[in-house]
């Protein structure tokens, strides 16, 4: 997935930094990813021998995470070509997000939005007969919301749809699976504020990859956590947004990040805690030295990379192409 803050791209900077200040032993050791968004990082630890917690606030980043980092081989979901030849369904998708409905709202097209319903109530039927278990089930679930994703009508997040549809958008949509990740059978995924998993949890490293700025990423990708849920909330406005106060990130707000970053830090029960931030991010550089430090030894990584544009006209004001990734490690007492 095109997903905001992701780590594919730096992923290489992001290991090597790890490795070299932490060693490459891996047997018996916990990887935590507690901000796991589409879990690329969480995945990259599981194949690498660790044994991964992953967490995220949001249900579709811990539906793609229960997959990624929860399932292992063997595995099958043969029923994918009964999926996708299902014929399209007038569901909370279509009603709520495709033009034809007259909703108002273009986030897919009519036939997509369609197929997107009837795969996904069909899951749970499938579900709640028993013809597949709950690893099936979110085998599956993850590879609809990753395969609806290619298919939307929007620059990148779910914040506003397109007034004309892109072709991308206009192609039939077909549900493709993702990998199956070998790896510790104990890995597992979780659906929690930050704030209380890490009172519950602990392990050898933890990394934080949390967001930068004030955009909540419960309103950037609503629409897939509506796919995910699927349970036909109240939705207003324009985009159709979904009641997400529950779902409100305090890394997101200048008044509320370096205390729940302190309080994360001050709870964590991990030998090394590893942070990813940008230098544009509402926590400066000297604030979050000066909070780590007061846990332990502080060090600090950084690299260049290009910046995640979702679209012109909101990223026209940004007098740089790149931003530097910053990559801070502390060695707790």
């Amino acid at each position: 997935m095109n997903y905001i803050g992701s780590k594919q791209s730096l992923m290489g900077f992001l290991t090597d930094t790890i490795t070299q200040v932490v060693g490459t032993e891996t047997e018996g050791k916990i990887f935590a990813d507690l901000f796991a968004g589409t879990g690329a990082v969480g995945t990259e630890f599981k194949k690498r021998g660790y044994r991964v917690l992953a967490n995220d606030i949001q249900y579709y980043s811990y539906v793609l995470n229960r997959h990624l980092i929860g399932n292992v081989p063997p595995l099958e979901a043969t029923i994918v070509n009964e999926l996708n030849q299902l014929a399209g369904t007038e569901g909370f998708i279509y009603k709520n997000y495709c033009a034809g409905s007259g909703s108002g709202r273009q986030y897919f097209t009519d036939e997509n939005g369609k197929k997107c319903d009837a795969i996904r109530i069909h899951l749970e039927e499938l579900k709640r007969s028993g013809e597949i278990d709950e690893a099936q089930y979110y085998y599956l679930l993850a590879s609809l919301i990753n395969s609806i994703d290619k298919y939307a009508n929007t620059a990148s997040v779910y914040g506003a749809f397109l007034k004309k549809v892109k072709k991308s958008a206009t192609k039939e949509f077909e549900l493709e699976l993702l990998p199956i990740i070998p790896g510790d059978k104990e890995s597992k995924a979780y659906n929690d504020n930050i704030s209380n998993i890490i009172t519950t949890i602990g392990g050898d490293i933890l990394y934080m990859d949390p967001p930068y700025n004030a955009r909540q990423y419960c309103t950037n990708y609503h629409v897939l956590e509506t796919i995910a849920r699927y349970d036909n909330p109240i939705v207003k406005g324009k985009t159709g947004l979904r009641d997400y106060t529950e779902q409100k990130s305090a890394f997101c707000s200048k008044k509320t990040v370096v205390e729940a970053f302190d309080e994360v830090l001050r709870n964590a029960e991990f030998n090394y805690i590893f942070l990813s931030y940008n230098n544009e991010g509402l926590m400066d550089f000297n604030t979050i030295r000066k909070t780590m430090e007061k846990y332990g030894e502080y060090q600090q990584f950084s690299t260049d990379y290009k910046r995640f544009k979702a679209d012109v006209d909101e990223n026209r004001n940004y007098s740089s192409d790149k931003t530097t990734e910053y990559l801070h490690c502390l060695i707790k007492k």
